[in-house]
């Protein structure tokens, strides 16, 4: 069983060493041509194009060191987890504005008086993770919430979501060339650790949470004069 589970490991963890090499690569290959060519010629087209390539590169280096460092923080019980009730309208609203201007749109249908108890950063990181895998194929994304007794269902759902194994990426999986290959490891490994759940559904993923008691915000003092 130990075995077993040490080969799992090695074998995420050569898939994750992978998709990093690939863009890093691609950065120190675009860096070393730009330094090699003269002042007019890296502010001509030929050096926009090089500098735009090395810096989607490392975004994606990025985005793949982060979520690694999460998955594994969060494995080991290193991230102090505080739960809370607060608006999931409010929540979402805030991550979809926070996604890259060429990003795929989306689609909410959440009340505004819906109510979570989750640790808001970590469910941020779980709802980003979430869309960019609903959003894998390219369509637009629809995210929808409904209220099941005491839990609430938040629905990530495209035209065409081409579902992704929940389980870790293993030597040989799929890359992603956005960098968001861990998207789905990141988003069960948040839902275990605030107490809800995740699985694949239908054409999407459902997360569910615990639903917060009734939220309002807290008033801001009255100005002094």
């Amino acid at each position: 069983m130990e075995s077993e589970a040490n080969e799992r490991r090695s074998s995420f963890l050569g898939f994750v060493a992978h998709e990093v090499r690939n863009p890093l690569s691609t950065a120190l290959w675009t860096a070393e041509l730009l330094a090699r060519m003269s002042v007019s010629e890296r502010g001509g087209p030929r050096g926009e194009k090089l500098s735009a390539m090395c810096l989607r590169s490392l975004v994606r280096v990025r985005q793949l060191v982060e979520d690694h460092f999460l998955c594994e923080r969060l494995d080991v019980a290193g991230i102090p987890v505080r739960l809370e009730p607060f608006s999931l309208r409010e929540v979402i609203g805030g991550v979809v504005d926070r996604r890259p201007p060429d990003a795929v749109p989306v689609e909410i249908e959440v009340d505004d008086s819906l109510a979570v108890e989750a640790d808001r950063a970590l469910l941020e990181r779980a709802l980003d993770s979430l869309l960019a895998a609903a959003a894998a194929d390219g369509g637009p994304v629809r995210l929808s919430a409904v209220v099941e007794d005491n839990d609430v269902r938040i629905s990530f759902r495209g035209p065409k979501v081409l579902q992704a194994p929940l389980d870790d990426p293993r030597k040989g999986s799929p890359s992603d060339t956005r960098g968001r290959a861990l998207a789905l490891p990141v988003a069960r490994r948040v839902a275990q650790a605030i107490g809800g759940t995740l699985v694949a559904s239908g054409d999407g993923y459902v997360l569910t949470l615990a639903r917060g008691p009734a939220y309002t915000p807290p008033l801001e003092p009255p100005a002094h004069s």
